[in-house]
Protein backbone atom coordinates (compact mmCIF):
# COMPACT_ATOMS: atom_id res chain seq x y z
CA UNK A 1 0.00 0.00 0.00
CA UNK A 2 1.22 3.24 -1.03
CA UNK A 3 0.72 6.26 1.24
CA UNK A 4 0.44 10.04 0.32
CA UNK A 5 -0.28 12.91 2.96
CA UNK A 6 -0.79 16.16 3.56
CA UNK A 7 1.46 18.53 6.52
CA UNK A 8 0.97 21.86 8.27
CA UNK A 9 -1.29 23.09 11.17
CA UNK A 10 -3.85 23.20 11.27
CA UNK A 11 -5.73 20.72 8.99
CA UNK A 12 -9.42 20.69 10.41
CA UNK A 13 -10.22 22.16 6.39
CA UNK A 14 -8.43 19.90 4.69
CA UNK A 15 -9.22 20.01 0.93
CA UNK A 16 -6.88 17.20 -0.30
CA UNK A 17 -7.94 14.02 1.89
CA UNK A 18 -11.09 14.29 0.98
CA UNK A 19 -10.25 14.92 -2.92
CA UNK A 20 -7.89 12.50 -2.61
CA UNK A 21 -9.72 9.53 -0.85
CA UNK A 22 -12.84 10.03 -3.67
CA UNK A 23 -10.20 10.07 -6.07
CA UNK A 24 -8.73 6.71 -5.46
CA UNK A 25 -12.19 5.23 -4.97
CA UNK A 26 -13.35 6.75 -8.16
CA UNK A 27 -10.64 5.63 -10.29
CA UNK A 28 -10.08 1.94 -8.90
CA UNK A 29 -7.11 3.18 -7.24
CA UNK A 30 -6.85 0.48 -4.56
CA UNK A 31 -3.06 0.23 -3.45
CA UNK A 32 -3.20 4.13 -2.45
CA UNK A 33 -4.32 5.99 0.76
CA UNK A 34 -4.13 9.32 1.90
CA UNK A 35 -3.18 10.74 5.55
CA UNK A 36 -3.12 14.18 7.10
CA UNK A 37 0.04 14.68 9.33
CA UNK A 38 -0.81 17.91 11.20
CA UNK A 39 2.84 18.92 11.98
CA UNK A 40 2.86 22.41 14.35
CA UNK A 41 6.94 22.49 14.06
CA UNK A 42 8.65 21.36 10.82
CA UNK A 43 11.16 19.64 12.54
CA UNK A 44 8.69 17.03 13.56
CA UNK A 45 9.31 15.92 9.26
CA UNK A 46 11.93 13.56 10.15
CA UNK A 47 9.91 11.75 12.38
CA UNK A 48 7.26 11.40 10.26
CA UNK A 49 9.45 10.17 7.02
CA UNK A 50 10.90 7.53 9.58
CA UNK A 51 7.47 5.91 11.19
CA UNK A 52 5.80 5.85 8.02
CA UNK A 53 8.29 4.19 5.50
CA UNK A 54 4.97 3.54 2.29
CA UNK A 55 5.26 7.00 2.32
CA UNK A 56 5.57 7.68 -1.71
CA UNK A 57 4.58 11.78 -1.62
CA UNK A 58 2.85 14.62 0.27
CA UNK A 59 1.30 18.33 -0.16
CA UNK A 60 2.73 20.89 1.90
CA UNK A 61 0.55 23.63 3.20
CA UNK A 62 0.75 26.35 5.53
CA UNK A 63 3.14 27.13 7.70
CA UNK A 64 5.60 25.10 6.11
CA UNK A 65 5.83 26.06 2.13
CA UNK A 66 8.60 27.72 3.10
CA UNK A 67 10.30 26.11 5.95
CA UNK A 68 10.08 22.32 4.28
CA UNK A 69 12.96 23.66 1.89
CA UNK A 70 15.95 23.28 4.44
CA UNK A 71 14.30 19.34 4.62
CA UNK A 72 14.60 18.53 1.57
CA UNK A 73 17.22 16.65 -0.85
CA UNK A 74 16.64 18.50 -4.25
CA UNK A 75 13.96 21.47 -5.39
CA UNK A 76 12.55 21.33 -9.11
CA UNK A 77 13.18 24.66 -10.56
CA UNK A 78 10.22 26.13 -10.78
CA UNK A 79 9.72 25.81 -7.04
CA UNK A 80 13.24 27.15 -6.00
CA UNK A 81 12.54 30.69 -8.37
CA UNK A 82 8.99 30.96 -6.35
CA UNK A 83 10.30 30.19 -2.98
CA UNK A 84 8.04 27.69 -2.06
CA UNK A 85 7.54 24.17 -1.77
CA UNK A 86 3.85 22.73 -1.65
CA UNK A 87 4.47 19.20 -3.30
CA UNK A 88 7.01 16.25 -1.66
CA UNK A 89 7.90 13.44 -4.36
CA UNK A 90 9.72 10.65 -1.68
CA UNK A 91 11.58 8.51 -3.95
CA UNK A 92 12.46 4.80 -3.42
CA UNK A 93 15.80 5.26 -1.91
CA UNK A 94 14.44 7.91 0.39
CA UNK A 95 15.38 11.05 -0.94
CA UNK A 96 13.30 14.01 -1.29
CA UNK A 97 12.09 16.71 -3.78
CA UNK A 98 10.31 19.28 -3.78
CA UNK A 99 8.15 20.63 -6.21
CA UNK A 100 5.38 24.05 -6.29
CA UNK A 101 1.94 22.56 -8.09
CA UNK A 102 0.72 26.03 -7.42
CA UNK A 103 2.47 27.15 -10.51
CA UNK A 104 1.39 24.43 -12.53
CA UNK A 105 -2.13 24.77 -10.97
CA UNK A 106 -2.04 28.24 -12.24
CA UNK A 107 -0.96 27.76 -15.17
CA UNK A 108 -3.17 25.63 -16.46
CA UNK A 109 -5.87 26.47 -15.23
CA UNK A 110 -5.62 29.51 -17.05
CA UNK A 111 -5.03 28.56 -19.96
CA UNK A 112 -7.89 26.49 -20.05
CA UNK A 113 -10.42 29.21 -19.32
CA UNK A 114 -9.27 30.85 -22.20
CA UNK A 115 -9.46 28.19 -24.55
CA UNK A 116 -12.91 27.62 -23.35
CA UNK A 117 -14.12 31.04 -23.60
CA UNK A 118 -12.38 31.88 -27.09
CA UNK A 119 -11.19 28.12 -28.62
CA UNK A 120 -8.08 28.05 -30.51
CA UNK A 121 -6.99 31.88 -30.66
CA UNK A 122 -7.67 32.17 -26.79
CA UNK A 123 -4.08 31.18 -25.82
CA UNK A 124 -3.01 33.63 -28.62
CA UNK A 125 -5.27 36.08 -27.31
CA UNK A 126 -3.94 35.62 -23.65
CA UNK A 127 -0.14 36.13 -24.49
CA UNK A 128 -1.24 39.68 -25.80
CA UNK A 129 -2.79 40.59 -22.43
CA UNK A 130 -1.25 42.06 -19.41
CA UNK A 131 -1.70 41.37 -15.89
CA UNK A 132 -2.34 42.83 -12.89
CA UNK A 133 -1.71 41.10 -9.09
CA UNK A 134 -4.09 42.40 -6.51
CA UNK A 135 -1.74 41.48 -3.55
CA UNK A 136 2.18 40.86 -2.90
CA UNK A 137 1.86 38.16 -0.43
CA UNK A 138 3.16 34.89 -0.62
CA UNK A 139 0.38 33.61 -2.15
CA UNK A 140 1.15 35.57 -5.78
CA UNK A 141 4.38 34.50 -6.05
CA UNK A 142 3.30 31.24 -8.00
CA UNK A 143 1.56 33.03 -9.90
CA UNK A 144 4.53 35.84 -10.50
CA UNK A 145 6.55 32.84 -12.08
CA UNK A 146 3.98 31.39 -13.75
CA UNK A 147 2.99 34.54 -15.72
CA UNK A 148 6.71 35.44 -15.67
CA UNK A 149 7.82 32.12 -18.03
CA UNK A 150 4.83 32.52 -20.26
CA UNK A 151 5.91 35.73 -21.40
CA UNK A 152 2.83 37.96 -19.59
CA UNK A 153 3.63 41.23 -18.31
CA UNK A 154 2.19 42.06 -15.00
CA UNK A 155 2.19 45.15 -12.43
CA UNK A 156 1.69 44.28 -8.45
CA UNK A 157 -0.98 45.89 -6.99
CA UNK A 158 -0.84 46.77 -3.34
CA UNK A 159 -0.64 48.88 0.08
CA UNK A 160 2.57 47.41 0.69
CA UNK A 161 6.24 48.43 0.18
CA UNK A 162 7.55 46.81 -2.86
CA UNK A 163 4.34 46.91 -4.67
CA UNK A 164 4.35 48.36 -8.23
CA UNK A 165 1.17 50.11 -7.87
CA UNK A 166 -1.35 51.44 -5.00
CA UNK A 167 -4.84 50.53 -5.65
CA UNK A 168 -5.20 54.42 -6.31
CA UNK A 169 -2.94 54.78 -9.17
CA UNK A 170 -5.72 53.04 -10.98
CA UNK A 171 -7.46 55.49 -13.37
CA UNK A 172 -9.57 54.47 -15.78
CA UNK A 173 -6.82 54.32 -18.34
CA UNK A 174 -4.35 52.62 -16.54
CA UNK A 175 -7.13 49.75 -16.51
CA UNK A 176 -7.91 49.98 -20.33
CA UNK A 177 -4.26 48.57 -20.45
CA UNK A 178 -4.44 45.51 -18.31
CA UNK A 179 -7.64 43.03 -19.54
CA UNK A 180 -6.47 40.31 -16.74
CA UNK A 181 -6.61 40.84 -13.17
CA UNK A 182 -5.62 38.42 -10.57
CA UNK A 183 -6.53 38.60 -6.87
CA UNK A 184 -4.42 36.72 -4.81
CA UNK A 185 -5.32 38.35 -1.62
CA UNK A 186 -7.78 36.44 0.56
CA UNK A 187 -10.15 39.76 0.37
CA UNK A 188 -13.58 38.05 0.22
CA UNK A 189 -13.39 34.54 1.70
CA UNK A 190 -15.76 32.95 3.94
CA UNK A 191 -16.51 34.02 6.34
CA UNK A 192 -15.63 37.38 5.41
CA UNK A 193 -17.61 37.56 2.03
CA UNK A 194 -18.53 40.63 1.94
CA UNK A 195 -14.97 42.10 1.41
CA UNK A 196 -12.91 42.48 -1.92
CA UNK A 197 -10.60 44.64 -3.44
CA UNK A 198 -10.89 48.24 -3.34
CA UNK A 199 -10.71 48.39 -7.31
CA UNK A 200 -12.18 51.31 -9.11
CA UNK A 201 -14.76 48.79 -10.49
CA UNK A 202 -17.48 51.10 -12.51
CA UNK A 203 -14.41 51.42 -14.73
CA UNK A 204 -14.44 47.24 -15.88
CA UNK A 205 -15.99 46.68 -19.01
CA UNK A 206 -16.73 43.18 -21.07
CA UNK A 207 -12.89 42.96 -22.06
CA UNK A 208 -11.41 42.52 -18.88
CA UNK A 209 -10.81 38.92 -16.99
CA UNK A 210 -11.03 38.53 -13.65
CA UNK A 211 -9.45 35.49 -11.98
CA UNK A 212 -9.91 35.15 -8.27
CA UNK A 213 -7.67 32.55 -6.29
CA UNK A 214 -10.62 32.53 -3.66
CA UNK A 215 -12.66 29.52 -4.09
CA UNK A 216 -15.07 29.96 -0.71
CA UNK A 217 -17.21 30.58 -1.74
CA UNK A 218 -17.08 30.06 -5.17
CA UNK A 219 -18.76 33.34 -6.26
CA UNK A 220 -17.09 35.69 -4.35
CA UNK A 221 -17.92 39.55 -4.38
CA UNK A 222 -14.87 40.49 -6.73
CA UNK A 223 -16.60 38.50 -9.35
CA UNK A 224 -19.41 39.59 -8.93
CA UNK A 225 -18.51 42.93 -9.10
CA UNK A 226 -16.73 42.04 -12.53
CA UNK A 227 -19.59 40.50 -13.64
CA UNK A 228 -21.72 43.13 -13.55
CA UNK A 229 -19.51 44.99 -15.62
CA UNK A 230 -19.35 42.33 -18.15
CA UNK A 231 -16.70 41.19 -17.21
CA UNK A 232 -15.33 37.39 -17.51
CA UNK A 233 -14.65 35.78 -14.07
CA UNK A 234 -13.46 32.93 -12.81
CA UNK A 235 -12.90 31.29 -9.08
CA UNK A 236 -10.19 29.19 -8.07
CA UNK A 237 -11.57 25.91 -7.82
CA UNK A 238 -10.08 24.90 -11.55
CA UNK A 239 -6.39 26.03 -9.70
CA UNK A 240 -7.26 24.02 -7.12
CA UNK A 241 -8.31 20.71 -8.36
CA UNK A 242 -5.68 21.04 -11.46
CA UNK A 243 -2.83 21.37 -8.58
CA UNK A 244 -3.95 18.21 -6.73
CA UNK A 245 -3.66 16.64 -10.02
CA UNK A 246 -0.37 17.76 -10.56
CA UNK A 247 0.50 16.35 -7.56
CA UNK A 248 -0.29 12.93 -8.53
CA UNK A 249 1.35 12.82 -11.87
CA UNK A 250 4.38 14.09 -10.27
CA UNK A 251 3.88 11.50 -7.09
CA UNK A 252 3.59 8.90 -10.10
CA UNK A 253 6.42 10.17 -12.59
Amino acid sequence: MRLFGLIGYPLSHSFSKKYFTEKFAKEGIADAAYELFELADINGLPAVLKQNPALRGLNVTIPHKLNVVPFLDHIDGAAARIGAVNVVKIHSDGRTTGYNSDYFGFRDSLTNWYWQLYGASGLTKLKLQQALLLGSGGAGKAVQTALHDMGIPYQIVSRQAGANLNYEDLTESKLSDYQLIINTTPLGMSPHTDACPPLPYHWLNAGHHLYDLVYNPTDTKFMQMGRARGAQVLNGLPMLYAQAEKSWEIWNE
